[in-house]
């Protein structure tokens, strides 16, 4: 058979092309392979918060997901005064073991979330029948009950605890938290200090929002240091970087330096990027805000427009350029959640939305931002 010397260069030409294609593909194939925590295996733990039901449920997708990119988790909800205690202060332990069970099995590092916060505690912790604040010395009693029977539960298995949460308030002072009219800051001196004579080798955290932006920034530096003055077994500080499209990713930068000259390893430790529209100057965290349902507050229903979709993958990258830069001073970051669909924004502030802030979709699927956190690494 008599073969051109033009379709022999056409042929080699297509061959050459298919080559590149499936090495193209092979390399695809390869990076989905690579999962984010062996991608940042040198650099910091990446983690997610589960929820109770993933625990319950073993979607095996699910399961596989979080074993491929994530090394660290972090439970929701089940560890926090309210979820753990019923109102004459018994223990209700299945769905805090559970997590513990399911971190010991796959072997991931576990955060304990959290032994000092303002919400999700009842009133009778703080006051008597008649309405009346209880006596400082009852409320210390009470605070080290629940942080030595806690700690000392899970010793050895729990390797960081979230000790106390959102102290400093949205005025940049101390939140006036009944925690904090009862004992001051004797409340954050116990908490940490009972914590590390319960578990000496425990990571030990202050974890609070908005402390990335100047003045919460400096508010939490001074109490920082205020408790170390006071040789406060603290050893990490938490920013939740719960935060927004249109957040300045410049001020993480300024906060890591400033947290990390005081001693401490930083932690992203509930990072998600709202994508959904904000007049209401958000976003926050304080759990009790809540804003009216209307339809132009949710106005992707449908699905996330790819124009913001490249937003949300650019916000990722323009943080996560900052993360690596200074990753000697990051310990971990840590997701709030695996995928959409589960995402506490889904219900907060505006209780009904269709919201797009974490690195999976609905269908437990990478968008766009995750593969942009693998090139990255490249």
């Amino acid at each position: 058979m008599n073969i051109s010397r033009r379709n022999l260069l056409a042929m080699s030409g297509a061959t050459a092309a298919l080559i590149a294609s499936a090495k193209l593909q092979a390399a695809e194939k390869a990076a989905a392979a690579t999962g984010l925590k062996d991608a940042y295996k040198d650099d910091f733990l990446i983690g997610a918060a589960l929820s109770v039901s993933i625990i319950k449920q073993q979607d095996p997708k699910l399961v596989a997901l979080i074993n491929k990119d994530f090394n660290s988790v972090t439970p929701e909800n089940c560890q926090k005064w309210g979820e753990i205690r019923n109102e004459d202060g018994s223990w209700k332990w299945q769905d805090s073991d559970a997590i513990v069970d399911f971190a010991g099995k796959h072997k991931l590092h576990m955060v304990g979330h959290t032994l000092g916060w303002h919400s999700q505690i009842p009133e009778s912790v703080f006051k008597n029948k008649d309405g009346s604040y209880i006596s400082k010395d009852a409320l210390v009693k009470k605070q080290q009950e629940h942080i030595t029977t806690l700690v000392d539960r899970y010793k050895g298995k729990i390797h960081a605890w979230d000790v106390v949460n959102e102290a400093v308030g949205d005025d940049n002072k101390m939140r006036d938290s009944h925690w904090y009219k009862i004992m001051g800051d004797d409340f954050l001196v116990n908490a940490f200090n009972l914590a590390h004579e319960t578990d000496p080798n425990a990571h030990l955290m202050y974890n609070d929002y908005n402390n990335e932006r100047k003045d919460k920034r400096q508010a939490t530096v001074d109490m920082i240091k205020r408790l170390q003055k006071r040789s406060v077994p603290i050893h990490g500080l938490g920013m939740q970087a719960h935060i927004g499209l249109g957040t300045n990713m410049q001020d993480f930068e300024d906060s890591i330096l400033a947290y990390s000259a005081l001693g401490l390893k930083v932690h992203l430790t509930e990072l998600d990027i709202d994508v959904l529209p904000s007049v209401w100057n958000l976003p926050v965290a304080e759990i009790s805000t809540r804003f009216e349902y209307k339809p132009e507050r949710d106005p992707y229903i449908k699905g996330l427009p790819k124009e913001i979709d490249e937003q949300l993958a650019k916000a990722y990258e323009s943080l996560f350029k900052i993360l690596i830069k200074h990753k000697e001073k990051i310990e971990r970051v840590t997701f709030w959640g695996v995928s959409d669909d589960a995402s506490w924004l889904n219900g907060f502030p505006i209780p009904g939305r269709t919201n797009y802030p974490l690195l999976f979709d609905r269908k437990q699927e990478p968008k766009s931002a995750y593969f942009r956190l693998l090139d990255l690494k490249k």
